[in-house]
């Protein structure tokens, strides 16, 4: 089977096409904007190119037809890349016919790629880029359509996976709840007891200078510090806020204030795929202008999702309630605003404060995708993602 590098436009255009016709007949499948993958790989849109690297392939059958795609890539400044006892590259964008020679053959050009350039382990399938999208194989809740920003895969890919070697190095859990269920009597009480001391509130999209230094300033005490994630800087902060505007609903972005520091986040934004899905694959003059129609129809529903991003807190304000506060008066905000849904994304296997903090406002588990590795010395003793403590 010929295993092509994607280095021209016909290829290019072959690598982004492949999933829809594998999965175009599945009710649940929503694709990935196709002008969002090619973003992932031009060194203009993507600044991981900066200090990093990737290649794509795509596999034909005899006939010339495209059955497979894979990409390889190690952006030198992720800590995975700089580990000295075990550099880690990574592997992504697969798809594939249920075929386990054609996804070896994939697999194979990865891992060769990679350790030519000194990783000794490639994790899969992952993003060139951020790890809150693009990133994990769905291995649970293939009825359920994806999130914005996230891959539905068919339940073979699992088997693929693993029958050539990769191991479960992260679970990544999609958690969901109705905005009607009410919350433990508890949430109320601390919302009273924190009423004088904290304030609530969503930010203001035409204040976006302070959405970028509010979050920016709880993101960095609160995430910072954990395996794989860097500091954001302010710039970077902003450039999120503006690159959101399009999309956003400020109703869905909460904050809690001690005097005039922001001590904890929760931010939401309208579940995209219910818009996007009316929209095609392309985010073309003609995409923009029917997204524009389909979001101002979506808007005025009553029965919207909203779809979790990220939370947290400061860790000297951990435990003390404040967050449960918080979202009483989110909850009520979400309600008023038409959103009968929540479904909370990414939420690690790794990180189990936050599963306990899912799991006190109601929310189960509907979703489940894995991140794997797959260790260049196949005798060396494999390790999962620590645990954060």
């Amino acid at each position: 089977m010929p295993l092509l590098e994607v280095t021209d436009a016909r290829l290019a255009r072959q690598f982004v096409e492949l999933p829809a016709r594998l999965h175009q007949a599945v009710p649940q499948y929503i694709g990935i904007l196709e002008n969002e993958i090619e973003a992932v790989f031009d060194p203009i849109k993507n600044p991981k190119y900066a200090n990093g690297e990737a290649i794509r392939w795509v596999l034909t059958d005899a006939t010339g037809t495209v059955i497979g795609r894979v990409a390889a890539f190690l952006n030198r400044d992720a800590p995975d890349v700089q580990n000295p006892d075990l550099p880690t590259g990574g592997l992504g964008f697969f798809e594939c016919i249920d075929d386990q020679s054609a996804a070896n053959e994939l697999f194979d050009a990865g891992r060769q790629w990679l350790a030519v350039r000194g990783m000794q382990a490639m994790d899969g399938p992952i993003n060139f880029g951020e790890r809150d999208r693009l990133w994990g194989l769905l291995i649970d809740g293939f009825d359920r359509p994806p999130n914005y920003g996230m891959f539905w895969h068919p339940p073979y890919y699992q088997q693929l996976f693993e029958q050539y070697g990769f191991q479960l190095y992260f679970k990544q859990y999609t958690c969901y709840r109705t905005t009607a269920a009410p919350l433990h009597a508890r949430f109320a009480q601390q919302a009273k007891e924190h009423a004088a001391e904290f304030r609530f509130e969503h930010a203001r999209k035409a204040d976006a200078e302070k959405l970028a230094y509010d979050f920016h300033h709880v993101y960095n005490l609160a995430w910072a510090k954990h395996s794989g994630v860097k500091p954001m800087t302010l710039d970077q902060a902003r450039n999120i806020v503006k690159e959101m505007k399009p999309v956003v609903d400020e109703r869905l972005l909460w904050f809690a204030y001690h005097g005039s520091e922001p001590v904890a986040f929760f931010i939401s934004l309208p579940e995209l795929n219910q818009i996007f899905r009316h929209v095609g694959r392309r985010l073309n003059l003609v995409g923009k202008l029917r997204f524009l129609w389909a979001r101002w129809r979506f808007m005025r529903r009553r029965d919207k999702r909203l779809f979790g991003i990220i939370y947290g807190v400061v860790p000297e304000y951990q435990g003390k309630g404040v967050d449960a506060a918080m979202l009483v008066y989110a909850r009520q905000a979400f309600i008023d605003a038409g959103y009968a849904d929540i479904e909370m994304n990414w939420i690690g296997d790794f990180n189990p404060r936050m599963l306990v903090t899912t799991r006190s406002i109601g929310a189960t588990i509907v979703k489940t995708h894995a991140t794997f590795r797959y260790l260049f010395d196949r005798e060396r003793p494999f390790e999962r993602m620590p645990i954060i403590r």
